[in-house]
C-alpha cells in the first residue's frame, strides 16, 4: 500500500533552489551569532521609492483591497503596454498583457500553457537556476546550450542553428543575464533573429527583468524590437522587482501573442488568481511615476561593480570579467580547485569553495554549478559598499591562505 503523503513523480525532477539554500545557510549562521556577509541573493538593497510606497498606502485608504481581474487590473495592463511601446518600441495592446505574482509566475504560466512531454526547452548556459526545473515540472526536457567566457557567455547564431531540433518548443534568452551579467547587443540579437525566422515552430522567452541595469557603453535591446516579425512567437517577460527595488511586492508581467496570453490567463485563474491588489497599484505608480530612481540605482550598481571586480582581480586564484549589466559578478574559481584551506580542507569543486568560504570566512556566495557552470561562483553586488569591502577583504584573505 502506498504512503498517503507520497510525492508526485514530477517532484523528483525538480531540485531545490541553490540560491535560497545558500541564503538560508547564511541566515542560520547569523542567527547563531556569526558575522556573515551574504552576497547570495539577487535582491536590491535599496528601499522601494517613497512615491511607490505612498501609492500603496493611498490604495488601501481608498479600499482597493479586493480581487482584481485575474490577469491583473486593466489600468496596470495598459501601463505595461505603454511601457513596451515607449521604451521598447514595439506595438502591443493591454489585452496582450498578463500581470502575475512575479516574473517567475509569468514564465511558469507560459511553460504550463505550451509544453508537453517530449518537448524541449533550449537554455543557454550559464542560466538562471529556475529555467530547467520549470521545464521539467511540465514534463518537458531542458536542453542546455553551452557558452564560454570567450563569447561573453552569449550564444552565437551558428551554435543556435545547430542546437535547434524539431522538438525545440522554446528558446530562452535572458539579457542582461543572471548570473553572468552578459548583455546582447542589437546586432547580436539580429543574428539570432535571422536563425529563428527559419524555425517557425520555436517560441522565444525573452527574460528582460534586468533591463534597466545596463552599463555604458552598452544599450538594452529586446528581440521583438529588433525583429517585429517574431512578435507572434515571443513572450517578453519583465517586472518591477529589480528596476524599482520591489522584490517583495511580487509583480511581474508578460507581453505575447494573444492566444498564448489567453491560455496563460486561464492557468493563472485556476492556480493563484490575480496578484495582490495593493501591489498592483504600487506597480502602476512605479511605471507611470518619476523614473529618476532607475538612474540613481544604476550609478550605484556601476560603482559597486567596479569595486568588486577590482577586489576579485587582486585576489589570488580567482578571475573575473567586468559584467555589462545586472548586479552579479560571475567569478572563475578554477585556480582554487585542488588546493586546501588553512585548516586542511580540500577544495575539489565550486561547491566546496562556497561552503568553506562561508564556514571559514563568513561570506555567502552561490556555486556556479547551480547555474550549470561548475568552476564558477556568483557574487551579488546588490549590497552596501561597506559590506562589499568587508566581503572582499575576507575573500582575499581566504584565497591567500590556500595551499
Amino acid at each position: 500500500m502506498s504512503e498517503p503523503t507520497r510525492s508526485a513523480l514530477r517532484v523528483a525532477s525538480v531540485s531545490p533552489s541553490r540560491t535560497y539554500e545558500m541564503m538560508e545557510l547564511a541566515a542560520q549562521l547569523q542567527a547563531a551569532g556569526r558575522d556573515v556577509v551574504s552576497l547570495a541573493g539577487g535582491e536590491p538593497d535599496f528601499a522601494t521609492p517613497q512615491h511607490i510606497q505612498q501609492a500603496a498606502i493611498e490604495a488601501m485608504a481608498r479600499g482597493e483591497t479586493r480581487y482584481t481581474a485575474g490577469a491583473g487590473m486593466r489600468p496596470l495592463r495598459e501601463a505595461v503596454a505603454m511601457k513596451f511601446r515607449q521604451e521598447n518600441g514595439f506595438e502591443c495592446s493591454w489585452s496582450d498583457m498578463i500581470v502575475s505574482n512575479g516574473a517567475k509566475q509569468v514564465i511558469a504560466n507560459a511553460f504550463l500553457a505550451t509544453l508537453d512531454p517530449g518537448d524541449e526547452v533550449l537554455i543557454p548556459v550559464p542560466y538562471w537556476v529556475s529555467y530547467p526545473d520549470m521545464a521539467s515540472l511540465c514534463g518537458a526536457t531542458p536542453v542546455t546550450l553551452p557558452t564560454s567566457a570567450r563569447s561573453g557567455f552569449k550564444i552565437l547564431p551558428q551554435r543556435l542553428a545547430a542546437a535547434l531540433t524539431p522538438r525545440t518548443r522554446w528558446l530562452v534568452i535572458n539579457s542582461p543575464c543572471n548570473p553572468t551579467g552578459a548583455v546582447y547587443s542589437a546586432a547580436e540579437l539580429r543574428g539570432l533573429a535571422d536563425v529563428l525566422l527559419d524555425h517557425p515552430g520555436v517560441m522565444v522567452l525573452s527574460d528582460d527583468i534586468y533591463e534597466h541595469i545596463v552599463f555604458a557603453p552598452g544599450e538594452f535591446a529586446t528581440l521583438v524590437q529588433i525583429e517585429p516579425r517574431l512578435a507572434e512567437r515571443v513572450l517578453t517577460v519583465n517586472g518591477v522587482s529589480k528596476s524599482y527595488a520591489m522584490t517583495g511586492w511580487r509583480i511581474g508581467y508578460g507581453c505575447g501573442p494573444s492566444s498564448l496570453i489567453r491560455d496563460m490567463i486561464k492557468i493563472q485563474g485556476q492556480q493563484t488568481s490575480s496578484p495582490c491588489s495593493i501591489s498592483q497599484w504600487a506597480a502602476l505608480a512605479a511605471l507611470t511615476g518619476p523614473q529618476d530612481f532607475i538612474d540613481t540605482a544604476r550609478r550605484q550598481y556601476l560603482e559597486r561593480r567596479d569595486l568588486v571586480v577590482g577586489q576579485i582581480r587582486a585576489t589570488p586564484h580567482l578571475l573575473c570579467d567586468s559584467p555589462a549589466g545586472a548586479f552579479y559578478a560571475f567569478i572563475s574559481c578554477e585556480g582554487a580547485l585542488g588546493r586546501r584551506t588553512a585548516s586542511g580542507d580540500l577544495i575539489a569543486s565550486d561547491e566546496d569553495f562556497v561552503r568553506r568560504l562561508l564556514e571559514q570566512a563568513g561570506v555567502a556566495l552561490v556555486p556556479g554549478s547551480a547555474f550549470g557552470a561548475p568552476g564558477y561562483v556568483r557574487l551579488s553586488y546588490a549590497a552596501s559598499t561597506e559590506q562589499l569591502r568587508k566581503a572582499g577583504r575576507r575573500i582575499r584573505a581566504f584565497c591567500a591562505e590556500l595551499q
